[in-house]
């Protein structure tokens, strides 16, 4: 008698990981990522690295956070804007955050600038989801921000997701399955006390939370960050994972 071996899940794919700096990491989104089967493709295009000219082997795409700015001149950062194009045409499940978001804002034709009282976030702060966001999913109320540029995104084109009071424009999303994040749910403990020491001079900015408060506030407000992370990520790679209509008629008939 032949005993049939176990069926062997099919691996979920890869993911494209841009990333700005040669210390930086995808935190708890690689690691989320990588708890669901997926590979890590990661690049770094401001150190020289060069990203794939299309993404028909990647299963999606998240472009991170970084020091510099969307409206920077240097080629790398026309070069993600653009490359942002390719993955809107081929419908691949996109993520940006923070700068990655500013750069998806300034792909559909949006601005990215500065506070009109110069003011930043940096630390916890509130999140309010609009009508679309709240029919999407629950939301955390309290986020983690670095930033001091925001984004203001175009009303055709784009879905606002949810909304911030000194930066309006905190969530949105472009067509079924690219969204941009203003704030940092990737951020670990880790990567905490790294930013919070090496640039703890952007804590002197108008605006800024001090450190021990970001260090207070974590204990309070991430468990709701990483269920929503949570929930996210299965939601956003949903439709990429799910069978194709096609496939599905032809098993049926």
């Amino acid at each position: 008698m032949t005993i049939p071996l176990p069926r062997l899940a099919e691996p979920a794919g890869k993911i494209l990981i841009v990333l700005h700096q040669a210390q930086s990491t995808p935190g708890r989104v690689g690691q989320m990522l990588c708890q669901r089967g997926y590979r890590l493709d990661m690049r770094r295009p401001a150190l020289g690295e060069r990203l794939p000219e299309t993404l028909a082997d990647h299963a999606g795409c998240v472009i991170f956070g970084g020091p510099m700015s969307s409206n920077d001149t240097d080629a790398f950062v026309k070069q993600e804007i653009d490359f942002i194009d390719v993955v809107l045409r081929e419908s691949v499940p996109f993520l940006g955050i923070c700068l990655g978001a500013q750069m998806l804002c300034r792909a559909i034709g949006g601005q990215v600038g500065f506070h009109q009282d110069s003011l930043v976030e940096i630390g916890y702060y509130d999140l309010n989801p609009t009508p679309a966001g709240e029919v999407m999913m629950e939301w955390p109320r309290k986020v983690y921000q670095w930033h001091r540029e925001g984004m203001t995104v175009p009303d055709s084109g784009a879905t606002l997701l949810a909304t911030g009071e000194h930066f309006e424009h905190q969530a949105f999303r472009v067509g079924d399955n690219a969204y941009g994040i203003q704030f940092h749910p990737e951020l670990t403990l880790a990567m905490m006390h790294r930013w919070t020491t090496r640039a703890s001079a952007r804590m002197q900015l108008p605006g800024a939370r001090q450190r021990r408060d970001h260090f207070a506030g974590r204990p309070v407000f991430d468990p709701a960050v990483r269920t929503w992370l949570s929930s996210f990520l299965d939601q956003w790679l949903a439709e990429e994972r799910a069978p194709m209509p096609q496939a599905v008629s032809a098993a049926s008939g």
